[in-house]
């Protein structure tokens, strides 16, 4: 899967996105990162993304044309490999909004499964100019009832969600915790020990080595 990141500031994917899991998913070429600054299309000789918004209000907007000729571009960039005649590119593309429909896990699996690229179109400042919707036929996402200063945190929640969906990025299908019984609360050694004059020991049915009891007892404390 390939995923296309219009963002102003692609620089701030770096850390996350190169390290751990999901970098050697990029090493492995199990995904794919393509980097689209709005700023590379503006016809602006000061690559000017902004203006103020008609009908008045706090804060500037981010110009629709750059934003719309970087998803374009990002619709029409060839695969590594050529596909079979047969196969038609799968597309879906994402702008993140606080009005937008909350993203699930049942999202990460759809996208992972039903597409061969995603588009994830990052805002700035007041938003973006609606008829980026419009013209790209995006559908409004959210990752919850806040407001973020931007759009890459909520891209790169996306990422790893759908990421970990993909065949190969964890290593096995049993990695998946939605996939298996696996409580919230987990616990690893020492058994026991002692802080501030209070001990702290793990609950003796993890270590009776009695395989359907702690089962049950991971399926009770989800």
């Amino acid at each position: 899967m390939r995923f296309h990141i219009i963002t102003l500031f692609p620089e701030t994917f770096d850390c996350y996105l190169s390290h751990s899991i999901l970098g050697r998913a990029v090493a492995n070429k199990k995904i794919e990162l393509n980097f689209l600054n709005p700023r590379d299309f503006c016809d602006d000789p000061h690559r000017r993304i902004d203006d103020k918004p008609y009908g008045g209000g706090p804060g500037m907007v981010m110009k629709a044309l750059p934003i719309i000729r970087a998803w374009e571009k990002a619709s029409v960039i060839p695969f590594r490999e050529k596909l079979p005649f047969t196969k038609k590119r799968r597309m879906k593309t994402i702008l993140f909004s606080p009005g937008g429909r909350k993203f699930t896990n049942e999202d990460a699996k759809h996208f992972a499964h039903h597409f061969d690229d995603i588009i994830l179109i990052n805002g700035r400042y007041e938003g973006i100019d609606h008829r980026v919707v419009e013209a790209t036929g995006a559908e409004l996402i959210s990752i919850g009832n806040y407001v973020l200063t931007g759009g890459e945190l909520a891209s790169m929640v996306v990422i790893d969600s759908v990421a970990r969906q993909i065949e190969g990025v964890l290593g096995t299908y049993e990695s998946l915790e939605e996939e298996r019984v696996s409580s919230h609360e987990v616990y690893t050694r020492p058994e026991q020990f002692h802080f501030k004059g209070r001990e702290y020991a793990v609950p003796k049915i993890l270590v009776s080595g009695h395989h359907k009891k702690i089962e049950e007892w991971r399926a009770f404390s989800l």
